[in-house]
Order: structure tokens, then sequence, then C-alpha cells
């Protein structure tokens, strides 16, 4: 790990990966982690020390109490990651409820946010910069009825489901990091639902745009003072032109004056392009099969506009380049989606 003079004289290098580092059952994460014969999560390992970020927000990780995967996953990168923080997600929470209605109890899309067991597929953060944990928030437990301007789709229980439904899919954290100057910046991390595989009550697609809405709370201050420094990263599910769910709300977002948008781009999206293709390609973040939903971009980082963005990337390497090797074969041995970086400066 640099010292603290050199980390002053260099950018803050923030980034968001939605890694497919969630497994089909409790422990088996670490499983993998501690084996070390996956290929997939070597590829993984390789990008992250690549790109080197300072604070990396991970979107898919299983979560287990202990924190143990995470710990390990710190150790295998062996990148200088000497805080490590998560909090229990949603995704697999039990709740008791039918909440897709269709008659039956206990199956991954009744939990709190979609998963097959609890803490599956939750954010995980890795940090060479002290984490602030005493002074972190986590919006996780907001009811989904309790936010402002909430839409809520129609449900047949609608009393019961709604009397217990959290608006997170995963989380909304909101957690300060210590900059060596002395001063903090603070991460609003996310990792919203798809705004799909529903019925014609849209639900993933509602919670979805109330997810991203969340933030435009908090950065107004309805859940107490707006952060001054701060970044907005994660997986929003959201492409502010392409795909399915409400893209106009994720470009209302974008435009927001009170953060900025330094639309990383990378040359492997720009000559991955579908067709059509609304959005500038170059700034996908995510791989997924033409028959499909496409190419898209789903991960960002957004620093608050008072902070100097001096960098920003994609790391999707065009391909036939050394780097490209690091994706597989076939570009998808990481899994779709794409690690999405910002540098700011200090």
């Amino acid at each position: 790990m640099a010292s603290g003079s050199a980390l002053l004289a260099e950018p803050l290098r923030i980034a968001t990966y939605a890694a497919p580092l969630s497994r089909d059952g409790p422990g088996l994460l670490l499983r993998d982690i501690l084996k070390a014969e996956d290929n997939q999560l070597a590829s993984i390992v390789q990008i992250i020390r690549k790109v080197s970020p300072d604070i990396l927000l991970l979107t898919d990780f299983d979560y287990d109490l202990d924190g143990l995967a995470l710990s390990a996953f710190a150790d295998a990168l062996d990148a200088g990651y000497t805080t490590q923080f998560a909090w229990p997600p949603n995704t697999g929470m039990a709740t008791g409820l039918d909440l897709d209605a269709d008659g039956y109890l206990g199956d991954a899309r009744d939990a709190m946010g979609y998963g097959r067991f609890a803490g599956d597929g939750g954010m995980a953060l890795l940090s060479r910069l002290p984490v602030l944990a005493d002074e972190a928030r986590d919006l996780s437990d907001v009811l989904w009825r309790d936010v402002p301007d909430a839409t809520l789709p129609t449900h047949p229980d609608a009393a019961s489901v709604y009397g217990v439904l959290r608006l997170s899919h995963s989380g909304h954290w909101m957690v300060p990091v210590a900059l060596p100057d002395g001063g903090q910046i603070t991460l609003l991390a996310f990792s919203a639902s798809p705004p799909v595989f529903d019925g014609p009550e849209d639900r993933n697609g509602l919670r979805n745009r109330d997810e991203l809405m969340l933030w435009s709370h908090v950065l107004d201050s309805v859940y107490g003072p707006a952060p001054e420094q701060f970044v907005v990263l994660g997986n929003s599910n959201l492409d502010p032109v392409d795909g399915d769910g409400y893209a106009d709300a994720m470009a209302a977002f974008l435009s927001d004056p009170r953060l900025q948008d330094p639309a990383p781009r990378s040359d492997g999206g720009a000559l991955a392009a579908d067709a059509p293709h609304g959005g500038d390609p170059a700034t996908d973040t995510a791989d997924w099969p033409d028959t499909g939903p496409g190419n898209l971009r789903v991960s960002y980082v957004l620093p608050s506009a008072n902070l100097t963005v001096t960098g920003a990337g994609v790391f999707w390497p065009a391909p036939d380049t050394a780097d490209a090797d690091l994706l597989g074969s076939d570009g998808l041995a990481t899994g779709a989606h794409r690690l999405v970086w910002v540098d700011i400066a200090r």
C-alpha cells in the first residue's frame, strides 16, 4: 500500500464491478476462492489488479456474517485493500409472503430482494483508505411505501406486502471514506433490481425507478444532511437510452446539476455495438446477447459536481489486444458486466 503522502499526490480511483461472484448456496463462494481453481474468478482477480482502483464496490458478491469470503477475496487480490466493508443485503431475506403472487411461498422471488438464500448476490466494498464505519448509514430498510413520490404496483395482498417490503433490492449505503488530507468523501452505493422478470403490474420496473429516485431524495436532504462530496456508484440496472425500464429516469438523474457524468468509455464497447443502438455503445458496461437485452450501460460511477475528474474508463478492451485475454476467448469469461472506474483529483 502506498504511503499517505504518495496517495495525496495521485488521483483517487473509484470503481464498481458487477462481477459474477455469487454462487448457488451459502459458503460456496468462499470455497471457490480458497480452492483457487476457478478460471472465471482468476480472470476477475486479474482485471481488478490491472485497473487497480483505490476503492471498489462489488455488486454481486455473496455476503456471509463473518466476512470470510470478502476477506479471502481481498487476500487473493493482494492489492492493498486493508479495509473490507459489507452489510447484510436484502437479497435472499425471507419475508414469509407471496411477493410475486404466484400462489407459492418461500422461493427466490418472495425474498425482500431476489435471492436463493440470505446474502445471495449482495454488495461488498474494498478500500485502500479507511472507511468511517461509525458514520456510515444504511437506508436498505426504508419501506418502499414510505419513499416520497413512490409508485407502488398493484398486489392482491397489498396491505401485507407493502407493510414489510423494502425499497432496496440489495441495499442503499452511505459510506464515508477518510482521505489522507483529513477530508472525506461519501460513497452512495447501491445495486438495483433489474426492471424485468415481472408481469403487467411492472413491479420490478417501478422498483428499479424508485431505487434510483431514493438518491435524489438523499441529495434533497430528505434523509438527513446531504453529503458535501460524494460519489454515486453501483449497478442501477438501467440504461439512459436503450433496453427495458424507465430510461428517462436514468437520463434525468445523469443531468442532475449536483453530480457529473464522466461517461466512461471503452474501445471494446464501441466495437461491440448492437443494432439498433440509440446510445453511445462506447459507454456500455454490460455485454448481453443480441437475442436478449443487448449491450447496455447499467453500472455507474458519478462524482459530485464539486469534485475534479481526471480520467474514466470501462475495462472492455478491443479484441486482439493483450488485455482482451483477461475477458476470455469469447469475451464473456468474466460475465456480462465490465468494471467501470473514475479518477478524482485530490
